[in-house]
């Protein structure tokens, strides 16, 4: 099995999606994969101009000269693609979603029902990877990843493949606070645990799927804590920018 990440975070290698990733993909490793990590940041991706230039000038290129012709080449070699993100306004971000939108060449602009008799785009010639969707926040309450669980199942429908898994992290900004290092060491082992377990079985089984929507601190009052340790740190935060 072959599992492209595309790391939609503008923190890159610094990022807490990429703290996500990297231990996901470590344990894809392990079980005998073939994986590869791509820092969207790190690459030159143009917004889509909805020309149709893709389907009717030139089908299945897009008229702009950027990364987009390599990036596809990964994405159509992965039998599983890792869209990780951290949640930007209830969604992925920015360049995150200018990468799915710049897809587009790869369908077909005539349309037809899916199996529900919902009408869509015809797929392309080229069979699309199986979807998998990563993100967090730093918000603490799983709650906050409503939008991205329907929009993984809307994209996997609309590209005609199904959604491999999801995994997402409330409370992500805490992911690098080296205080909370066990807690978050013992959640990459879950995240390796979940890697692994698609490799082997093609899907993360109900235990693992229930861990990882744990909370990262397990107190009843966690959200409580967050909220107060949180603007604490806003508050410093703000003051030393005025002081600087």
């Amino acid at each position: 099995m072959r599992i492209v990440a595309f790391n939609g975070s503008p923190h890159a290698e610094e990022s807490n999606t990429h703290v996500m990733v990297d231990a996901f993909l470590a344990g894809a490793r392990d079980a005998g994969a073939d994986t590869e990590n791509i820092f969207l940041a790190r690459k030159k991706i143009n917004h889509c101009l909805g020309c149709f230039s893709c389907w009717l000038k030139s089908p299945g290129t897009c008229i702009q000269a950027d990364d987009m012709p390599e990036l596809m080449k990964h994405y159509l070699s992965a039998d599983v693609v890792v869209f990780a993100t951290p949640l930007h306004v209830d969604n992925v971000s920015g360049t995150m979603k200018d990468f799915i939108d710049r897809l587009l060449p790869l369908g077909d602009p005539h349309f037809e029902k899916d199996p529900e008799g919902e009408v869509r785009h015809v797929s392309g010639p080229k069979k699309d990877p199986r979807f998998f969707m990563m993100a967090n926040s730093g918000f603490p309450e799983q709650s906050h990843f409503q939008v991205l669980r329907l929009l993984i199942r809307r994209m996997a429908r609309n590209f005609s493949t199904d959604v491999a898994g999801e995994i997402y992290r409330g409370g992500g900004s805490l992911l690098q606070e080296e205080e909370l290092k066990p807690l978050v060491d013992a959640y990459k082992v879950v995240l390796r645990t979940a890697g692994s377990e698609l490799v082997k079985d093609g899907k993360l089984s109900p235990e693992t799927i229930r861990r990882l929507e744990e909370p990262l601190i397990p107190a009843p009052n966690y959200a409580e804590i967050f909220l107060s340790n949180a603007n604490a740190f806003m508050d410093q935060m703000i003051e030393a920018h005025r002081k600087g």
